[in-house]
């Protein structure tokens, strides 16, 4: 298997596809295209992840560049620490919702925004041609900085616009998976005076269970939730930039109402245009056209959702996986950040979660996925949109087909070697007929 490399950062298999020197060279590229310059480096909880950190410092370093490492650190807490300190950028050691064996390298630019395609070309680029900078006197000394992650959760509190008080007491489950989200996530929840019942919460990187924060793998999180009679469980991924709901019963809610409850709190509070990815949930369209704001489309990948908020002046936006970025704390997808925006609109609301769930729009979404072959894509996103070129295409990624009863996206994931094919409609029977419908053409 070829290591991933792409607008989502890049991905191997620790020990085969991703090795301390292939960290070194792609860290000591970041420095380069930063020609030095201020980084901050963080990780989440792998086994691996203190030697690609160590790894990664000493190729930034290399470069010239001045590097304060974090240790164990939330994405978004990199994120808002570039952003609030005036860096030039942040590299984070995270394979983010992939298994334990895998371990990655992602990159943020002075914004905190994930590279566009040019810029992470570039950087593979000078990682393939070997045209490092190389500083050869006045090397910088690693700085260390154990101090952001409490900065973050201060900027997210900073940022509440409800009386979280009426939250007090409220029973909260939380799974971390051992991940990043274990450091300070308890603090946010302390400080809306919530009764936390933390799971999984000890940072050591062994997965309690496959770490994508998605229904198969929440069951323990349910029935704590359930056994406890907790008014909400939260799950995060091990870089915690994502964040699954569970409801008072105990119930999975879906991955697509994170950002679809965020958003429906944020236009109570501010009016403004949102922003989602191809394959997020028209469930959003319906929220911003009641609140009367257009929604910006963009291709899947947090960096695309972000330049669409900042391009755009949004008020939120996100993907469908969980994923909710609010703007004034950094343009990263941010676990936190969105358990904030739950919390609020219960406490603005005092309804449950189940009712908040049952006012937004109801559809059936059917995420598959396919094996992958890279000469396969291209031929298979061609046979799709040509049959179905008498109906509203978009193929910014991949191609989604809008049908009036419902539409489907099929793409290469960033991620993973493998196709994504999502399909939404307002009935079970709907949606499974549009993905046999692509599968059909696409050969899949």
């Amino acid at each position: 298997m070829a290591l991933m490399v792409g607008v989502s950062g890049i991905r191997g298999l620790v020990g085969k596809t991703l090795t301390p020197r292939v960290v070194v060279e792609f860290a000591q590229a970041y420095g380069t295209l930063l020609d030095g310059g201020r980084v901050v480096l963080g990780r989440d909880t792998r086994p691996s992840g203190g030697m690609f950190a160590a790894a990664a410092a000493a190729g930034l370093l290399a470069a010239g560049c001045e590097v304060v490492d974090l240790g164990v650190a939330m994405t978004p807490t990199v994120g808002h620490a570039i952003r609030a300190g005036g860096f030039d950028g942040g590299f984070v050691i995270t394979a983010s919702h992939n298994p334990a064996e895998w371990n990655g390298l992602k990159t943020l630019d002075e914004l905190g925004l994930a590279p566009d395609p040019e810029r992470a070309s570039r950087i593979a680029e000078i990682r393939d041609q070997q045209a490092f900078r190389e500083v050869t006197e006045g090397h910088r000394t690693l700085q260390r900085d154990t101090e952001a992650g409490e900065r973050h959760v201060d900027a997210v509190l900073t940022a509440v616009e409800v009386d979280k008080q009426r939250l007090a007491g409220t029973k909260v489950v939380l799974d971390s998976v051992n991940g990043a989200g274990c450091v300070d996530s308890p603090a946010l929840l302390g400080a809306f005076g919530c009764d936390l019942v933390h799971i999984n919460g000890e940072p050591t990187g062994h997965f309690a269970h496959t770490p994508e924060p998605i229904e198969e793998n929440l069951g323990q999180l349910c029935e704590m939730v359930r056994k406890t009679g907790a008014a909400v469980g939260f799950a995060q991924d091990p870089d915690a930039d994502r964040l699954a709901i569970v409801d008072e019963q105990g119930r999975y809610v879906g991955e697509e109402y994170s950002l679809a409850l965020s958003t429906a709190f944020v236009l109570t509070q501010r009016t403004g245009p949102v922003a989602a990815n191809l394959s997020t949930s028209r469930r959003i369209d319906d929220l911003a056209a009641k609140a009367g704001v257009p929604v910006f489309r963009t291709p899947v990948g947090e960096a695309h959702v972000a330049r669409a908020i900042l391009a755009n002046d949004c008020v939120i936006g996100g993907e469908g996986n969980g994923g909710v970025i609010d703007p004034r704390i950094s343009p990263v997808r941010d676990s936190i950040a969105t358990m904030s925006f739950i919390l609020q609109y219960m406490a603005l609301t005092g309804k449950p979660v189940s009712a908040l769930a049952a006012e937004i729009p109801s559809y059936v979404m059917i995420k598959e996925k396919a094996p992958c072959a890279p000469d396969r894509i291209r031929s298979a996103v061609e046979a799709v949109t040509e049959r179905f070129s008498s109906e509203r295409i978009d193929t910014a990624d991949g191609v989604r087909i809008d049908f009036d009863r419902g539409w489907v996206h099929l793409r290469a994931s960033n991620t993973e070697p493998i196709f994504r094919i999502i399909s939404e409609a307002t009935s079970e029977a709907d949606a499974r007929d549009l993905i046999a419908q692509v599968r059909a053409v696409a050969q899949l």
